[in-house]
């Protein structure tokens, strides 16, 4: 089996807690951490040639809470995103996923996914995950975001609001998150629905190309400053409608700068000059707050 140098490195300079078998408190497996992410980390470097920015922006230890775009339908954005921590060479992390509740009824799956640190989407869980100082990522747009047509890409669709009562609630910071690539490298025509009405899985979404795999398109993750916001959960509608608009905004504004300084779909990895402030031109809406 392939084996990622750099991956299982980094692995193992984690600091998570694995007991002498290479198991941690919530069952994250440390081989199964090398195996998972060594062939998403050929990807990562060399089919979608994939550009991080802003990643000083991440805790370098301790909670936080990763609030991204949702696109493509077949998770790219999500296994890129996670495979950019485990390779930051400054500082690796997991960061865990709330997984669908359809994978818990595939044979493998879910011992598969708890074992690299996905657990069932439940409240509880991203709770006890974030008291343990862990990362947690989140996709509020849902199945709204994955589903969407290519003519409707990089629009943000109608958020939930779980995840602030969660951040209000454990006192997380939310970082936004902005990918870029995902509607290009697998560009939906249309979804086939009759699979959640039968066998309650997901739609499958459809693309030109006709498989489940995205197309080579150089993608890019923009990570913004952390947001604090004040409360503990049980405010009111009203509040919680309004922290996630600051929320949603700030996102909006990092694809826009992101779109403004993207380079052509099917190049090869980003070089910019972080000095640059050519790149920064396109303003972040309520990136002041």
């Amino acid at each position: 089996m392939y084996e990622d140098p750099s991956v299982r490195r980094n692995v193992e300079r984690m600091n998570i807690g694995f007991d002498r078998y290479g198991i941690d408190p919530f069952g994250v497996s440390k081989e199964a951490l090398v195996s998972f992410y060594s062939p998403f980390a050929w990807l990562y470097r060399n089919y979608l040639h994939v550009s991080t920015f802003g990643m000083e922006h991440l805790p370098k230890d301790g909670r936080g809470l990763l609030i991204s775009n949702h696109t493509g339908g077949i998770g790219t954005d999500a296994a890129m995103l996670m495979t950019s921590l485990v390779l930051d060479e400054d500082n690796p992390r997991i960061c865990h996923g709330m997984a669908e509740y359809f994978f818990n009824r595939l044979p493998f799956v879910s011992q598969l996914m708890s074992r690299v640190g996905h657990l069932t989407g439940l409240p509880e869980h991203a709770e006890l995950l974030l008291s343990r100082e862990r990362l947690v990522v989140a996709f509020p747009e849902g199945v709204r975001g994955t589903s969407k047509p290519y003519r409707d890409r990089y629009q943000l669709k109608r958020f939930g609001t779980g995840f602030m009562r969660l951040a209000l609630k454990m006192q997380a910071p939310i970082i936004p998150v902005a990918f870029i690539g995902g509607e290009e490298a697998f560009p939906i025509l249309f979804n086939v629905d009759w699979t959640t009405r039968l066998l309650g899985m997901p739609g499958i979404p459809v693309a030109p190309h006709l498989v489940l795999f995205p197309l080579p398109v150089s993608c890019q993750i923009h990570f913004g400053e952390p947001i604090h916001f004040e409360g503990d959960g049980r405010e009111s509608d009203a509040v919680i409608d309004e922290y996630v608009g600051v929320v949603r905004a700030r996102i909006a504004g990092l694809i826009e700068r992101g779109l403004a300084m993207r380079p052509r779909a099917f190049t090869r990895k980003m070089v910019v000059n972080p000095d640059d402030p050519t790149w920064r031109s396109v303003p972040i809406p309520g990136a002041g707050r």
